[in-house]
C-alpha cells in the first residue's frame, strides 16, 4: 500500500553542525541520499528532513533564501505520543544547541512546545489526546 511522505528542504550554514544536531535528538542520516552539500534526516518511515547547504539549496530556487534567524516562513510541527515525549524532545533540542521558542500551550486535550534548530528553523512537537482528536 501506498504511503506519501514528506520531504522537507531546509538551507543550512554548516551541515555537519546541523547532521550533529538531528542526530543528537535521536534521528539518523541516511547516506544514502546524503553527501557533501546534502544530509537527509529521517524522522519517521514518511517524513524526512533534507538539510542542504546554502548554495546548494539556492539551485533549486530563484528567490532569495530566508534569514531563519530572523524572519519565518515556516513552522514545522511534529507529533508526539504523549506530553511527556513532547518535553523530552523539547528539552534534548534545547540541550544539543537548539533554543526554547514560543510559549508552551496546554489546553488540556493538546500539548505542544517548540524549539528552534541552530539555524533558527522553528520545529513545533504537539501531542492531542486521541479521543479529542476523533471528535
Amino acid at each position: 500500500m501506498y504511503q506519501q511522505m514528506i520531504f522537507v528542504n531546509l538551507p543550512v550554514s554548516d551541515l555537519d553542525t546541523s547532521k550533529k544536531f538531528f542526530t543528537e535528538l535521536g534521528y539518523t542520516i541516511n547516506p544514502q541520499f546524503s553527501d557533501d552539500n546534502a544530509a537527509c534526516v529521517v524522522i519517521s518511515d514518511t517524513i524526512f528532513a533534507m538539510l542542504l547547504t546554502k548554495p546548494f539549496y539556492q539551485g533549486f530556487t530563484k528567490k532569495q533564501i530566508a534569514d531563519s534567524a530572523k524572519t519565518s516562513e515556516v513552522m514545522l510541527c511534529l507529533s508526539a505520543q504523549s506530553r511527556e515525549k513532547v518535553d523530552e524532545l523539547v528539552d534534548r533540542a534545547i540541550a544539543v544547541g537548539g533554543s526554547a521558542t514560543g510559549d508552551t500551550q496546554d489546553q488540556g486535550f493538546m500539548y505542544s512546545r517548540a524549539f528552534d534548530d541552530p539555524d533558527g528553523h522553528t520545529w513545533e512537537v504537539v501531542w492531542m489526546d486521541p479521543a479529542a482528536a476523533q471528535g
